[in-house]
């Protein structure tokens, strides 16, 4: 039989078949000689052992698309990365460095920003303007209220989506909504600190039909870009590129130079200033890196 490994714990891999059946399966010692692990998201062959059991041995593992190493899974077709627009307040410096991942494991990103619905303010147009005008789709969402829920089922259907965020954002409320077969544990706003609980403590590709799944992973307060070089970080600002041939220099860090293409856009409200401001942050941040290892 064929199906994808949705779950690994403790030497066991269960797979998700057709139909909605999940097969406890080991993986066979030949992928040990040929240093080959398992990882969710893998599309397996597997053969029966216990039918009354619904257990099985992985037999193949068929040829990956891609692996992504944090989180360790396989065939992954697109990320979605969840934001609060308000309780807690979104982090751009933490949202670029999700972005800056996504981009380096070549996956198209969506970014949804939720709890519209406590949004009184309006900002959400603010934010959805800014990072559209990056070139990524946005879309603000109430997981509370139920609110263009079912835009995103489209805009997730027929792929594997890992779902990214920082803790405390709705991660795991909008999955529940998003599927009905696994409640997951969600947690409460901490008021003194402002941010959420951690509650998702493994990596689980989770069904919502026989073709989508979605990924959750671990909520992040911070992320490091360690295998950054400070010379790749402007190729990850998609919206830098067109200004760069204003710049006098070749190779332009886009930091102190005279007569820079970027500063001058920032200038004139062509780059977000925000998004500017984090570029330099990042940019310290890895010539720092560089300088201490």
């Amino acid at each position: 039989m064929k199906g994808k490994i949705v779950k690994g714990i403790a030497g066991f891999y269960y797979v998700h078949t057709e139909g909605g059946r999940i097969f406890a399966c080991k993986a066979k010692g030949i992928f040990r000689k040929d240093n080959k692990k398992p990882l969710v998201g893998d599309d397996v062959e597997f053969e029966i052992t216990h039918e009354g059991d619904s257990e099985g041995n992985i037999i193949e593992i068929f040829d990956r698309k891609n692996e992504l190493i944090r989180p360790a899974v396989a065939n992954v077709d697109q990320a979605l990365v969840i934001f609060a627009i308000t309780n807690p307040a979104p982090s751009f410096n933490l949202l670029d460095r999700f972005l800056i991942m996504m981009e380096r494991n070549s996956l198209p990103c969506i970014i949804a920003f939720n709890k519209l619905d406590i949004d009184d303010s309006g900002y959400f147009n603010e934010i959805m303007d800014i990072y559209s005008g990056c070139g990524y789709e946005c879309i603000a969402i109430s997981a509370g209220e139920n609110i263009n829920i079912d835009v995103v089922r489209d805009m997730l259907r027929g792929k594997t989506t890992t779902v990214a965020g920082p803790s405390g954002v709705g991660k795991s409320s909008l999955i529940n909504i998003l599927q009905d077969n696994t409640v997951m544990e969600t947690g409460n706003i901490s008021k003194k600190i402002s941010r959420g609980k951690h509650t998702t403590r493994h990596t689980e590709l989770i069904a919502i039909d026989d073709e989508t799944y979605i990924l959750d992973t671990p909520g992040f307060s911070s992320l490091s870009l360690f295998d950054v070089e400070k010379e790749e970080l402007q190729g990850y600002y998609n919206e830098f590129g067109q200004y760069e041939k204003y710049c006098r220099f070749g190779g332009c860090a886009h930091m102190d130079e005279p007569v820079c293409g970027i500063k001058d856009a920032v200038e004139e409200g062509k780059i977000a200033r925000v998004r500017y401001d984090n570029y330099r942050v990042l940019y310290e941040e890895l010539k720092q890196k560089k300088r201490y290892n």
